[in-house]
């Protein structure tokens, strides 16, 4: 099991500011000018993906400073899994059964998809069980986001949705889901396919 020192992915702009040796409105200036990637929280407040501050700092020859490359190539917490599902009461079902049937691994809880992405990037799950039609920021563009991000340590993903199964598979599974299950989900089916997820992911951390 991982430990949870680390520090939190993702920056606000203020923090962003300090990291570069600049004054906030020059941050948010890069933002608004579309140079430095960046999503606004439900309460309007700009935050940057670690991951696309240090690009933006490599595309323009500045100095990237050393705290944002601590993580590079973090880690997974394999004991932990995280599910991503605005239905509360499917959220909580799929919960109980995990901890019920893979009493070693704890779950945590995300309802929208800001949510997801700051346990993500704080605790590092090792599979994600992730709903497809989300407010906030969508599934595919989260799951984009989690393959494309080594900072959170590549967890597996897990697709569900109760939208027109045939198409939404084939693009979860090209945005980089490892696998998919229609709703009303088989429950025994998808606990079966993350315990062998998880067990994957351990022999791959002690294979390193």
């Amino acid at each position: 099991m991982t430990k949870h020192d680390k520090r939190v992915r993702i920056y606000s702009a203020l923090e962003v500011a300090n990291l570069c040796g600049v004054v906030n409105q020059t941050a948010i200036n890069w933002i608004k000018s579309g140079h430095l990637k960046a999503f606004t929280t439900p309460g309007g407040q700009f935050r940057i993906y670690a991951e696309d501050l240090i690009a933006f700092l490599e595309e323009r020859g500045m100095r990237v400073p050393a705290e944002l490359n601590i993580e590079v190539n973090a880690d997974v917490d394999t004991g932990l899994v995280l599910i991503v599902d605005d239905d509360q009461d499917l959220n909580t079902i799929l919960k109980r059964m995990i901890e019920r049937k893979l009493p070693d691994i704890r779950v945590a809880q995300a309802f929208d998809g800001f949510e997801a992405g700051r346990v993500i990037a704080e605790k590092h799950p090792a599979l994600v069980f992730l709903d497809v039609d989300l407010p906030g920021i969508d599934g595919k563009s989260l799951c984009s986001r989690i393959r494309s991000d080594p900072t959170i340590g590549m967890p597996y993903v897990i697709a569900m949705t109760g939208l027109d199964a045939h198409d939404i598979k084939e693009e979860m599974l090209s945005a980089g889901a490892d696998d998919f299950f229609a709703k009303p989900l088989d429950f025994d089916g998808l606990i079966g396919r993350a315990a062998a997820l998880l067990d994957q992911k351990k022999k791959e951390m002690l294979s390193r």
